[in-house]
């Protein structure tokens, strides 16, 4: 009984106590006297006073009291009025916007019907600093005064003075206020005067509506920011200045809006997941992320990756075998088989081609299926977002609904770092540089010195400056971003590069490959050497040198093979044997020169 009676109350403290902070009555009186009648009309201050209303308004304040072009009576009125509405305030602003003066020492705002003939007829004509901050003494928490009045006193020139002794000060005099939490901020510095400027407001009250209103930001900081802004836009000639103090707390006009925790998203995870699988790309991610996530949408976004790595595998395969019934086609031919096993080896090329062009089709059908169901995944992620903002604007736009303080837009928290294991990032780089013909081994995972050298091929091919030393995520995101083959295609001696696979160079009758892989004339040479019986090579020792190599001979490495240069040999580890550089063999072999 004791729970069920008290449990509502809980819950309304339980509101409060989540709810934003509550920042208090804040009353403001914006005063702009532009309309002088004794003296030259000032274009700023209607201007700056719509300006700072504008911008207090915008930042809650629950009384913004507007006046422009006051005269003496007015403006008495309208601080009498003020001080009515500061009474239960906790803070309590006023700006004016005008001329005003100093004498010996006291400070005076100016209304448009002020003749000031004499010095004394500011006691009559003007009000007082001191008047203003009595008017707004009652507010609890803050009171502040903001005058951008330090301009040049028309009024001095032509005043007379009661008592030679009596000061008249250029701009307005330095204030020290005697109650606690009271600030006076002068647009110039005391003694010193404002600049109008060119634009529709004065350089500072530019920079006040700029800093003044920013949520959470304390009073002190945001005149630091204001005095920063207008000594650079007048070229270190005018220097704002404040003058009061406040206690260690900080003391902003608008306070920081607690923004509340958005309901958790049940598809963040597995997108997290899914983008990271996406960044890799390779067959064994995309089959683990089907393992934790079986259904659902991203599940079948994978499926389609997965398709599109298998149309891929498929095409290679296709290339390959091409390619090997193209070396097969010229064997026989070179050999001078039947025409029988000639025509049975052309049909075979016919076919193995006729695959790889399907195999090509394919790719390109899983390729676009896979880019347009990303693009419609984007689009849909874009639609909840905007569906998600037009309904927190529909609520705050009930009618009854609690408005919170406007403030400017908080960036979104930034996503954490993905955690990736060294293997699988490595094998995502070696898999993207094989698909960009910059890497012909296995993606096994690790960072040897054949993968830093494919990556240098990669990045000289496209025109970057990659880091090869370690493997990141960026190197990766750039590798997949290309979308054809980076590194040439580099066939071996008697092959040609046509388009993505190397097909076998046949040379006129007469004519033989040379060195450079050019058919050229034969010669008697030519023929004294292909006269010339072919020496045995012995498999048993440890290591057999031969003869200087002639053309179709190649020594391999990590860094792939080449053909043997005129004057040297190749020297064979024992049991090894000549590969197909082209199908991924290696030669163990070294090329020693005389």
């Amino acid at each position: 009984m004791f729970r069920t009676r008290f449990f509502p109350l809980f819950l309304f403290i339980a509101f409060l106590w989540a709810h934003p902070a509550f920042a208090g009555k804040r009353v403001a009186l914006v005063i702009g006297n532009s309309a002088y009648q004794h003296v030259n009309r000032l274009g700023n201050p209607a201007h700056d006073s719509e300006s700072v209303a504008a911008t207090l308004k915008t930042a809650g304040f629950d009384v913004v009291d507007l006046r422009q072009n006051l005269k003496v009576a007015a403006l008495r009125k309208a601080l009498r009025d003020f001080s009515d509405k500061a009474t239960d305030a906790d803070i309590a602003v006023v700006y004016y916007a005008g001329h005003g003066m100093e004498i010996d020492g006291a400070n005076y705002i100016i209304p448009v019907d002020a003749t000031l003939e004499h010095d004394i007829d500011a006691y009559d004509e003007a009000i007082s600093l001191d008047r203003i901050l009595a008017v707004i003494e009652p507010a609890k928490q803050l009171r502040l005064v903001i005058l951008d009045a330090c301009r040049d006193n028309p009024f001095a020139k032509s005043m007379k003075r009661t008592v030679g002794a009596r000061a008249i000060g250029r701009g307005l005099a330095k204030v020290e206020p005697a109650n606690p939490n009271t600030m006076v901020a002068f647009a110039a510095k005391a003694g010193s005067t404002a600049s109008d400027g060119d634009s529709r407001n004065s350089p500072y009250t530019a920079a006040l509506v700029k800093y003044i209103a920013t949520p959470g930001l304390d009073l002190r900081k945001a005149f630091g920011f204001v005095r920063d802004d207008v000594m650079k836009s007048t070229g270190n000639r005018q220097e704002p200045f404040v003058y009061g103090s406040l206690g260690g707390d900080d003391m902003a006009l608008v306070p920081k809006q607690t923004v509340e925790a958005p309901a958790a998203d049940p598809q963040a995870s597995v997108r997290k997941d899914y983008e990271l699988a996406l960044q890799l790309g390779t067959r064994a991610i995309w089959e683990a992320f089907l393992q934790q996530y079986p259904k659902g949408f991203y599940a079948s976004l994978a499926q389609g990756q997965l398709a599109r790595i298998a149309a891929d595998e498929a095409r290679v395969a296709a290339t390959a075998k091409a390619r090997e019934a193209e070396d097969e086609k010229a064997r026989l031919q070179a050999e001078g088989a039947r025409k029988a096993e000639q025509a049975k080896a052309a049909a075979a090329v016919k076919a193995a081609e006729q695959a790889r062009l399907e195999a090509e089709k394919a790719l390109k059908r899983e390729q676009a299926k896979a880019a347009a169901a990303e693009q419609a995944r984007a689009k849909a992620e874009e639609a909840a977002s905007k569906a998600k903002a037009a309904e927190d604007k529909a609520a705050q736009d009930k009618p009854g609904a609690e408005r919170p303080t406007q403030v400017a837009a908080l960036p979104p928290a930034a996503p954490a770092p993905a955690k990736l294991s060294a293997e699988d990032l490595n094998r995502g780089i070696q898999s993207e540089l094989r698909r960009v013909g910059c890497y012909t081994g296995s993606a096994h995972g690790e960072w040897n010195e054949a993968v830093r050298q494919s990556l240098t091929r990669f990045n000289r091919g496209a025109g970057l400056s990659l880091d090869v030393k370690t493997a990141s995520l960026d190197t990766l995101e750039i590798i997949r971003n290309k979308s054809s083959r980076v590194c040439p295609l580099t066939c071996q001696h008697g092959f040609r590069a046509d388009g993505e696979r190397c097909v076998a160079i046949a040379c006129k009758p007469g004519t033989v490959l040379n060195d450079d892989n050019v058919c050229e004339r034969r010669s008697l040479k030519h023929e004294r050497e292909a006269r010339k019986p072919k020496p045995a090579r012995s498999h048993d020792a440890a290591e057999t040198s031969a003869k200087p190599q002639a053309s179709g001979q190649f020594v391999c490495d990590q860094g792939g093979c080449r053909t043997v240069r005129k004057g040297c040999r190749l020297v064979l580890a024992q049991g090894s044997g000549l590969s197909d550089p082209n199908r991924g063999g290696l030669l163990k072999s070294v090329e020693v020169c005389n």
